[in-house]
């Protein structure tokens, strides 16, 4: 018989932790190697967690509700099938020494919770060391001194401190005793009432306090209170942790789409009737956006602390508008290899499953570029936040009849012609405005010089 953990798995780019809804087997149940065991919803999607061994639940070490790393332990299972219900062996206890002593002094007591509770550190400063953006974020929010940073253990590469690394140590200090614990010796009877009077605050520092202390949001009888699904919280912390870790750009480009119109507008009802599916403007936007990446392999990029990671393949996002109101971005995998019916095929199955949260962990994971269509809301612009680890993200707008002077042979004209507003966002700290303005730009020319000969 052995014991295996079952850990949180990771179910997508960026997710680092995933929320515990139903456990579909209890304790004692027998389970199969790739069977269901749990259902674990994260700010993308909602999945059930297969089981890698088979054997018998032995324990359930989280609960339904809990927030748990990915990573992290979520159940013990007993492999080879056996029943270990009753064969956990008992904890051993000591019996005590003779020569120790059996009652431990109150100081002596507190001082080794301190020394259990403080966190843990290095004997050396590692002076010099790179720390992320967002790292250094958090230390500042913390007020963690640059000093106390550089004593801080870190499991990254060549030792950084991780987003990890610090909450952790974040977490182990705030759980340390505040104030100075007293010394294991005794101290002589004159002092105790100066040691006294030290480690008890003061009764002109109390109301100081109270005044500082934040106060009760109040509300009128007209006003109501809507708490944050558990969706829209993740997805609150991570357009944050987006905006805190990368200096956003946004460069903008109008668009004369006429001849792709016309186009759609002669082959979607051909479409609708030959493949049972809409043809929309999505796949067009995708093709074009997957050429030009092409042109511009550095926008196809994400960082790694001082590091720049090019990505070979082209994995676009799509931003799908969930019934509930919230947002999810499946990814279509090397979208430059697919032709515009492949493309719209895989546009609609993502969007359809989307709609019906059947997406998988791997239709979530791999992005490397994100296009969302905001013109289906009616806008003519935005200014959309990128998808970490991604270093850029283009909005498409409505497009809309414009009177526009058309050039020819003969002379300038008044025309009528379709337009449309490309919104890009890029990371300043990566792409400059060069680079962030010619993508946007080349996506345009290969929109407005759709091919209209072509056929799907």
């Amino acid at each position: 018989m052995a014991l295996v953990e079952m850990m949180m798995p990771k179910m997508g780019e960026s997710i680092m932790e995933g929320t515990v809804l139903k456990w579909l087997k209890s304790v004692g149940d027998t389970i199969e190697q790739d069977e269901s065991v749990l259902e674990v919803a994260t700010d993308k999607v909602d999945t059930e967690v297969p089981a890698l061994e088979g054997g018998v639940l032995q324990q359930i070490l989280v609960q339904e509700g809990d927030v748990v790393a990915v990573g992290a332990p979520i159940a013990v299972i007993a492999t080879n099938g056996e029943d270990t219900g009753s064969s956990a062996a008992p904890v051993a206890t000591e019996a005590p020494s003779a020569a120790a002593p059996q009652e431990t002094t109150p100081q002596a007591a507190a001082a080794t919770t301190a020394a259990e509770s403080a966190p843990a550190k290095l004997d050396q400063p590692a002076t010099g060391r790179f720390y992320s953006p967002l790292v250094l974020n958090i230390a500042r929010e913390e007020g963690i001194s640059m000093q106390e940073l550089e004593y801080i253990p870190g499991t990254g590469k060549e030792g950084r401190v991780s987003k990890k690394d610090i909450m952790t140590y974040v977490e182990s200090r705030s759980e340390a005793p505040q104030q100075a614990t007293a010394p294991v010796t005794a101290a002589p009877a004159s002092q105790a009432p100066a040691q006294q009077s030290a480690a008890a605050p003061s009764q002109s520092a109390q109301p100081q306090q109270a005044a500082a202390a934040k106060p009760a949001a109040s509300f009128s009888g007209n006003t109501e209170i809507i708490e944050m699904d558990r969706m829209r919280r993740m997805i609150a912390d991570r357009m944050v942790e987006s905006k805190r870790t990368s200096p956003h750009v946004t460069s903008f480009v109008e668009a004369d789409v006429t001849n792709l119109v016309n186009w759609r507008n002669k082959w979607k009802n051909d479409y609708k009737k030959r493949e049972g599916e809409n043809l929309t403007f999505t796949p067009i936007f995708i093709d074009a956006i997957a050429k030009a990446i092409k042109d511009f392999p550095m926008i196809n990029v994400s960082v790694d602390g001082s590091n720049i990671i090019r990505h070979k393949d082209i994995n676009i996002g799509m931003a799908v508008a969930l019934p509930s109101g919230n947002l999810i971005v499946p990814n279509i995998k090397n979208a430059d290899q697919l032709n515009l019916n492949g493309l719209t095929k895989k546009v609609n199955d993502l969007a359809n499953r989307g709609r019906l949260n059947k997406l998988t962990p791997d239709d979530l994971s791999g992005g490397t570029y994100t296009v969302s269509n905001v013109g289906s809301f009616g806008n003519v612009m935005g200014t959309p936040i990128i998808m970490q680890p991604q270093v850029a993200i283009m909005a498409v707008g409505a497009i809309k009849k414009k009177p526009a002077v058309i050039e020819t042979p003969e002379g300038d004209l008044i025309g009528i012609r379709h337009f449309m507003f490309l919104s890009h966002s890029y990371d300043h700290r990566v792409v400059d405005g060069s680079l962030g303005g010619m993508f946007v730009r080349r996506v345009a020319d290969y929109l407005e010089n759709f091919d209209i000969n072509q056929t799907i």
